[in-house]
């Protein structure tokens, strides 16, 4: 079974949140890298970009798939992860520390609409 923790939030599309004040710190859940396989590439935009709730914000590249990474909440991108362009794989080995992007929030409300530990456990099996 993957590995879900309870301190964070969860989307449907299998990205997690940590809420930092008002910051977003977003990545990929465990079931989600482990259906992937090895990750190859991670593309992300830059920091300064918007991104909109349930909009697509990148992409995961692994030696199976190609899957798209969408934002769980909408605002700007204050910090994008540069270690994951040399060394992808951060994702496969520490989902939950390999965070992807940092986004400003513009409405704190839309984490109401993100799963907890226990509603996201019933849809990563």
């Amino acid at each position: 079974m993957s590995k879900i923790l309870d301190e964070l939030l969860y989307s449907d599309s299998h990205e997690w949140v940590k809420v930092d004040g008002n910051i977003a710190i977003i990545g990929v859940s465990d079931f989600a890298q482990a259906e992937m396989g090895d990750i190859t590439y991670v593309d992300v935009p830059a920091e300064g970009d918007e991104v909109s709730k349930g909009e697509e914000f990148g992409a995961l590249e692994s030696v199976k798939a190609s899957s798209e990474l969408y934002s769980p909440v909408s605002g700007v991108i204050t910090e994008v992860n540069a270690d994951l362009d040399a060394t992808p794989e951060l994702i496969n080995e520490d989902p939950y520390g390999a965070w992807i992007i940092k986004v400003e929030m513009s409405d704190k409300g839309e984490l109401d609409s993100l799963l907890n530990a226990a509603a996201y456990a019933e849809i990563a099996k």
